[in-house]
């Protein structure tokens, strides 16, 4: 039987979790390779995700996130450092220019992002219309509907 990678689109997308976890059920993905820059999706609440970017190096300056049609665009890089200065001897941080896409679900909105210690968060939630979500229907005795019924015919 032929395998299908489904990990490519079930870590670049948000907010479609129960499909692809179904996909991933059913196909029995492999693991991941990890990627520059390494990231977690995770899921804080019934409806909030964060996506957690180590981005060691970069400052807010050297970072720009953009939102645009279900799309999520992460770009980061670096002005050029004069060396002038100092001789790097060894280089163990990268400092390379990344862009990292992902794909968000319906409804699924950036709340705001944060860095701190490296790390850029990104708060995302999914906030759908009060006319798409389930609504409880009120079910009405039968006893009613055959008293009209009988009261009709006679």
């Amino acid at each position: 039987m032929r395998q299908f990678d489904l990990s490519p689109l079930y870590r670049n997308t948000v907010g479609f979790d129960r499909l692809f976890s179904l996909l991933d059920q059913a196909v029995g993905g492999p693991e991941t390779q990890p990627s520059y820059p390494p990231y977690n999706i995770e899921r804080t609440g019934e409806t909030t995700y964060r996506i957690t970017m180590a981005v060691a190096g970069f400052s807010d300056k050297d970072i720009s996130i953009e939102s645009r049609e279900h799309t999520l665009t992460v770009k980061g890089e670096k002005p050029a450092v004069d060396g002038s200065e100092s001789k790097l001897l060894y280089r163990g941080i990268a400092s390379r220019a990344f862009e990292r896409r992902f794909q968000l679900a319906e409804h699924v909105e950036v709340k705001g992002a944060s860095l701190e210690n490296g790390l850029l968060h990104i708060d995302l939630v999914r906030e759908v219309p009060e006319a798409m979500k389930p609504r409880q229907i009120a079910i009405g005795t039968a006893g009613n509907s055959a008293a009209q019924l009988e009261a009709t015919a006679a």
